[in-house]
């Protein structure tokens, strides 16, 4: 059976421009971060991941499936930056905020790339195209350095009360 530990949990008292946790430990076999999020930035806001304070867009990659229209289901993916994570922006209805889950498997692991796997929504009380979103992704940091650090960096500040708590994952 899996269990869980609390690396970290943060509330923002403030706006901010990013969210790190440094010195991570190198001790479980993988990570999940759980965010609740809402930036100022429209209807919804991306968020780019960034490890071990590598912010080298060339070395991240990432492919998408989500949906923000009635037109169905959009795919796209890139070979700069880690886009796996939206929120909900600022226009959104008051107080609401996104979700999203990141998981970085064998994220200690010296002899291979760090893959990540997230499923986010940027909520809203809306129907209207381009005021909301779901999304799963994946991305791949391609590097053998252990993961030390996550740092989240949205299109625009993250809003007061955003939180993150990052989970070290063992037994899964």
């Amino acid at each position: 059976m899996a269990a869980f530990t609390v690396i970290d949990h943060t509330e923002l008292g403030a706006s901010a421009s990013s969210w790190t946790k440094s010195s991570i430990p190198s001790s479980y076999d993988h990570l999940m971060l759980k965010v609740s999020a809402r930036t100022n930035s429209g209807y919804t806001g991306y968020v780019d991941v960034q490890l071990s304070a590598d912010t080298t867009a060339a070395n991240y990659s990432y492919t998408r499936l989500y949906a923000y229209q009635s037109a169905g289901p959009i795919s796209d993916r890139a070979t700069a930056n880690a886009y796996v994570i939206q929120t909900s922006g600022s226009s959104s209805t008051a107080d609401t905020f996104g979700t999203a889950t990141l998981w970085i498997p064998n994220y200690a692991n010296t002899a291979n790339f760090k893959p990540m796997l997230s499923m986010t929504a940027g909520e809203n009380a809306s129907s209207t195209d381009s005021q909301w979103i779901v999304m799963a992704g994946a991305a791949l940091w391609q590097s053998t350095a252990a993961v030390n650090q996550i740092t989240l960096v949205p299109n625009a500040d993250f809003l007061q009360y955003s939180t993150f708590t990052l989970y070290g994952v063992t037994g899964a």
